[in-house]
């Protein structure tokens, strides 16, 4: 596939957190298909209901999913299984393992946070559906859980993020532990983190994204216009 630079277009952010934050499937599509204008192929987003809240059933993720794909028919797109969403580990699973007859609205992977409770079941769904995972990895014990489970079949890459006020040297630490997996490694930040790193992965050809999930602010430290802002900065 090559290098990958992925946008996070709204991540778990509240609705009003940003002027320009996407949280409808159409907003969601303009700012895919703006970002797509500039060479990204891959967007991970967070489908929401009506009122804006993150959800994992079925007919919100199909419609999100879908009108995406119709603004960027060439991208990959992934959304999150985020345990804070469906706490119930049982019925998140039940949750993604529908998202099987989706159809054109099915994503083309979905992230799975290692540290979460359940991860391997969801990770499980995920395959049973015939959707991509992405591994998140947060800190060195997720990193540790990983590699004493294995990395799950259908795993398209591993996610390390780096948290907010931390630094290289943590990246280094993930990176020393997952490079060995064999697997490909997306490497990002969070906050302030977040320029930081990416600058970092991009120094070492490692795939990377960028986008209003990560940071709301551009690299002068000045609130972001919107995530075709963080791109072009990136690109």
């Amino acid at each position: 596939m090559g290098f990958v630079l992925q946008a996070c277009l709204n991540g778990a952010r509240e609705p009003g957190s940003h002027p320009s934050l996407p949280i409808t499937p159409q907003a969601l599509a303009a700012d895919a298909a703006e970002c797509a204008a500039l060479g990204v192929r891959s967007f991970h987003l967070h489908p929401r209901d009506v009122v804006g809240s993150e959800v994992l059933a079925g007919p919100e993720v199909a419609t999100t999913v879908a009108v995406v794909r119709a603004a960027v028919p060439h991208a990959e797109i992934g959304v999150t299984t985020g345990a804070w969403i469906v706490p119930d580990r049982v019925r998140r699973a039940e949750l993604v393992r529908g998202w099987a007859g989706l159809a054109a609205g099915r994503p083309d992977f979905a992230s799975v946070n290692v540290h979460e409770d359940g991860w391997l079941d969801i990770a499980t769904a995920l395959r049973d559906a015939g959707i991509g995972i992405e591994l998140g990895v947060f800190h060195a014990a997720a990193a540790r859980t990983l590699l004493d489970e294995g990395v799950p079949e259908g795993t398209v890459r591993v996610l390390a993020e780096v948290q907010p006020g931390e630094t290289t040297r943590h990246a280094d630490e993930l990176l020393d532990l997952l490079v060995p997996l064999g697997v490909p490694v997306l490497l990002h930040g969070e906050d302030g983190s977040a320029w930081p790193v990416f600058d970092y992965a991009s120094a070492r050809g490692l795939d990377t994204r960028i986008g209003l999930e990560d940071t709301l602010t551009a690299r002068d430290g000045t609130r972001a216009v919107d995530n075709a802002q963080l791109v072009r900065l990136a690109v």
